[in-house]
């Protein structure tokens, strides 16, 4: 009780003789003063809250050491290095990891025993070793925080099974008051973070999800390298993260950004610890300007200036989005939170899930498709977000998000909200949102058909709209309260007392339609741009009449010397050197070599006779022969290693190889496939498509199957002839 009156009266001046500030924000003083009472806490605060000062400074007040656990090693030293910046003892925070040596694990404990720390951080992995568990039971615990505490929930986003035995560890070390803090949870989420840490009597502490300064934006996924590094370039010396699905896409989008100038460096659970230090360290010191990570690992870096956060992907659920572009402008300045949406990317995260448990497959399509109905919705991005962490945003208009800058007309959507409450209903509220959108459409599936439900009154109602649109109606009633999910079951729709007092008195509601993102490739930005201003059609066929005319005189295919697509974005940029010729997609050095110069002097006389003006817009430098796999790859079948080895070594399918192989070969580089191809295709197959290829108009894969029409050869084959053709021949 001393020590809590103490404290009282020198709170605000620990707050400012150790991190600098004159005064508390948001609801720190109220959570501080309730750990240092000694009572279990529950901490939501969104990202840039202030949510490690509520653990920091009761440390610092009370006697003993504070064990916080924390999942990212990364986190624990941006941690440590940020408390010992604020401290004149260098022992006052330690973190205990795998990573330390025998020495500097007995310095740890050393500077434990003497007093020196108030703050250790540990994984939960180091919490349930035996030596550990010994220690810990011996030295003074103040209290235990455990961080992103959403991790304990299978309906978080980032759930980790060690978290559940957070609990027997600290009843089997030594009972004392327990705060969970988090950035990101559900009331779902939330329940069961108290749940499992056995402090259902937690004073809990939340403050509003909203985060003013952030801008929300959703872009198709068409030519989105492009897109990402016109929109760093414009924006100069600014720092920012870009999320990506795999760790090979963080490394050839890193690639690609210093390919083009700017300053960049992967980060990823692949990289060896050594590396993934220096490489967070580089970005905190502004020694780089972008650090390219992946969704699966949380980068845990506490910088207050990043300027944006761009997803090339997608993430997994909605709180992922949440946190990661809670990066974006934790100092309350400027921050631009870009994702770049393909249906494509929810289709492959769907498959990563097969082969899971089924409760598992069951929340993560669920958390899935919360993420597309963020995405593909017209409402005001902020609205939805807030509303996904229970929490209401009553403003029509943000007027900070893509949808309220650029609001979609609005309709009334009373008859079908009529139709669709009428039909959970006629189901007995059991059934999720796919369920109902596939009655509602008149969608007679099978599972549909053993329920009988192609026999009800709601079968087909809505047929003349699409499925996407039903679900879109859903969404929209959810965020009008009039229909709730049954979390506990997996998201059954259930009518709320207001959608049961609309169908009893019906009146307007405003809707709006969703997006209809436009679907596509992004290295297929060129072919995309055909049919608009931007393809110059005119020049398009004088260069592929001096295709024909040089395939003639070489004897060559024409396909040989350029394709189509390269052509087609010679018509776009108009380049006029060999420099610029060498940036077009499909156009290597060597290609450039052996066949430009008459297309660069074709087009710089057409652009000098009609004045065209060139695009000021850059052309985004390829990085194909400059991949460390495509280095390795060439070498490799230098060596003739054989194509079964190459993937082993690089734990790669054929298919990959093949593709990687189609990309060297078809930017003009000369590989000797010859023993490879040999090993892999008999040689009558190999001469019969050999022969296709030498006599073919196009070398569309899809045609030439069709056309040599053999059940005996394979499309694998195909493509390997193909490749060993276009490498002699051609290049």
């Amino acid at each position: 009780m001393e020590l809590e009156t103490k404290t009282k009266i020198s709170l605000h001046e620990l707050l400012k003789k150790h991190f600098g500030f004159d005064t508390f924000k948001n609801k720190q003083e109220e959570a501080i003063r309730n750990i240092i009472a000694g009572r279990n806490t529950f901490v939501l605060m969104p990202t840039g809250g202030g949510k490690s000062l509520i653990y920091q400074l009761p440390a610092l007040a009370l006697e003993g050491t504070a064990i916080i656990i924390s999942p990212l090693i990364a986190l624990m030293k941006n941690q440590v290095d940020s408390m010992r910046a604020f401290s004149m003892e260098e022992g006052v925070a330690h973190f205990l990891n795998s990573q330390l040596t025998k020495a500097e694990i007995n310095k740890v404990r050393s500077d434990i025993i003497q007093g020196k720390t108030k703050m250790l951080y540990v994984a939960p992995e180091s919490l349930t070793k035996d030596e550990n568990i010994e220690f810990f039971q011996k030295i003074n615990i103040s209290f235990y925080a455990v961080d992103e505490a959403h991790c304990i929930s299978e309906w978080g986003h980032d759930f980790r099974p060690e978290y559940r035995r957070i609990r027997p560890m600290i009843n089997q070390i030594g009972n004392r008051p327990v705060v969970a803090l988090t950035a990101t949870a559900t009331p779902k989420v939330q329940y069961d973070i108290l749940k499992t840490l056995a402090i259902q009597d937690a004073d809990v502490f939340k403050t509003s999800f909203n985060r003013p300064n952030l801008y929300y934006e959703i872009r198709p996924k068409i030519g989105a390298t492009k897109e990402i590094i016109r929109y760093i370039k414009n924006n100069p010396g600014k720092s920012g993260i870009i999320y990506c699905l795999s760790r090979k896409k963080v490394e050839e989008m890193a690639d690609k950004l210093v390919a083009n100038g700017i300053k960049a460096l992967p980060y990823h659970a692949g990289l060896d610890a050594a590396t993934r230090n220096r490489n967070q360290d580089a970005f905190l010191m502004e020694e780089v300007d972008v650090i390219v990570a992946t969704i699966a690992f949380g980068m845990g870096i506490d910088k207050p200036d990043i300027r944006f956060v761009i997803h090339y992907d997608m993430p997994k659920s909605l709180e992922g989005y949440y946190q990661e572009t809670g990066r974006a402008g934790r100092d309350g300045g400027e921050g631009q939170c870009i994702s770049f949406y393909s249906y494509d990317d929810i289709l492959k995260l769907e498959k990563f899930m097969q082969g899971k448990h089924l409760a598992e497959q069951e929340i993560g399509k669920h958390l899935l498709f919360e993420t597309v109905a963020y995405a593909e919705s017209s409402i005001c991005r902020r609205k939805i977000l807030l509303n996904y962490f229970g929490e209401d945003y009553h403003q029509d208009n943000c007027e900070n998000c893509d949808n309220c800058l650029n609001p979609k007309t609005e309709f009334d959507g009373k008859e079908y909200f009529i139709n669709l409450f009428n039909c959970i209903l006629e189901v007995n509220e059991k059934f999720k949102a796919d369920h109902i959108a596939d009655i509602l459409t008149g969608n007679a599936t099978s599972t549909l058909k053993s329920y009988n439900h192609h026999m009800l009154d709601s079968f087909g109602i809505g047929s003349d709209e699409s499925k996407k649109f039903w679900l879109s109606v859903i969404r929209q009633a959810m965020i009008k309260k009039m229909v709730e999910k049954d979390i506990e079951n997996y998201g059954l729709l259930k009518l709320t007392d207001l959608g049961r007092k609309f169908l009893e008195e019906p009146h307007e509601v405003l809707m709006l339609r969703d997006h209809e993102y436009e679907e596509g490739d992004d290295e297929d930005f060129v072919a995309r741009q055909i049919g608009d201003s931007a393809l110059d059609s005119t020049l398009f066929s004088m260069l592929k009449d001096l295709r024909k005319d040089m395939a003639k005189k070489l004897n060559l295919p024409p396909f040989v010397i350029f394709q189509d697509n390269s052509l087609e974005e010679m018509a776009i940029q108009y380049p006029i050197n060999m420099e610029e010729l060498k940036n077009i997609v499909g156009v290597g050095a060597g290609k450039a070599q052996k066949y430009g110069q008459p297309f660069i002097d074709l087009i710089k006389k057409y652009v000098e006779e009609n004045e065209i003006e060139r695009p000021q817009d850059f052309i985004v430098k390829s990085v194909v022969n400059k991949s460390s796999l495509k280095v390795y790859i060439i070498q490799s079948i230098d060596r003739r290693m054989s194509f079964e080895d190459i993937c082993k070594a690089k734990g790669i399918e054929l298919e990959e190889l093949l593709d990687e192989l189609e990309s060297i070969v078809y930017s003009g580089t000369k590989v000797n496939l010859g023993y490879a191809v040999a090993q892999m295709v008999e040689e009558d197959k190999l001469e019969e498509i050999y022969e296709y290829f030498r006599n073919a108009e196009t070398d569309d894969l899809d045609t030439a199957i069709r056309e040599i029409d053999d059940p005996e050869i394979t499309d694998e084959e195909v493509r390997l002839v193909r490749l060993k053709f276009i490498s002699e021949v051609g290049n």
